[in-house]
């Protein structure tokens, strides 16, 4: 079985990643570009420090991965740490080793030591926005309601321009990233 630093030795940048994307290019570049990472140098010193890699499972279909890859490439950039990216649908087995409730919900940041060990885990989302998506879900009809397809599709499209849009939603992205790989390297 491939392991996940072989993953990562094969893995692109997430430079490389996000100049090769098609679907939420724009969006993502203006959440890379717009987002300004807090002054934070407990963290960044903490990340500087121990030096983890950042495997990251990714799709440029997805809306979360296109909010959160810029938000973490910002603190990988601030650190100097390397992050690297797979596609969900091309690596599979790696995929279905970090399932959400089942699913192969993406992005996932896959935290590697500096000798390759995985030492956490991170995404798809942060909870707070966790909380708002399914507030939104749940005001959608039943599946099968013949205008279900429409409004699912008219949601998930309001849902990635929030994402693209809200500062709101990155600083929850940045506060539950902070939080969990904090409490992996300490």
């Amino acid at each position: 079985m491939t392991t996940e630093q072989q993953y990562f030795d094969k893995a692109i940048s997430i430079q490389e990643y996000m100049d090769k994307m098609t679907t939420h290019k724009d969006n993502s570049f203006k959440v890379y570009n717009s987002y300004e990472l807090p002054q934070d140098a407990e963290f960044i010193a903490l990340l500087a420090a121990e030096k983890p890699h950042i495997l990251t499972i990714t799709e440029d279909w997805c809306g979360d991965a296109m909010m959160n890859n810029p938000i973490i490439r910002k603190i990988a950039e601030a650190a100097n740490l390397e992050m690297r990216c797979v596609y969900r649908d091309e690596n599979l087995e790696l995929m279905d080793q970090y399932l959400t409730n089942g699913g192969r919900s993406i992005p996932v940041y896959i935290i590697l030591s500096e000798a390759g060990e995985v030492i956490g885990k991170w995404g798809p989302r942060a909870p707070q926005l966790q909380e708002y998506v399914l507030a939104k879900k749940a005001i959608l009809p039943a599946q099968d309601d013949p205008t279900f397809a429409d409004k699912q599709k008219e949601l998930f499209a309001a849902i990635t321009e929030e994402n693209a849009s809200k500062e709101e939603f990155w600083g929850w992205v940045y506060d539950d990233f902070r939080k969990v790989v904090t409490n992996t390297l300490k």
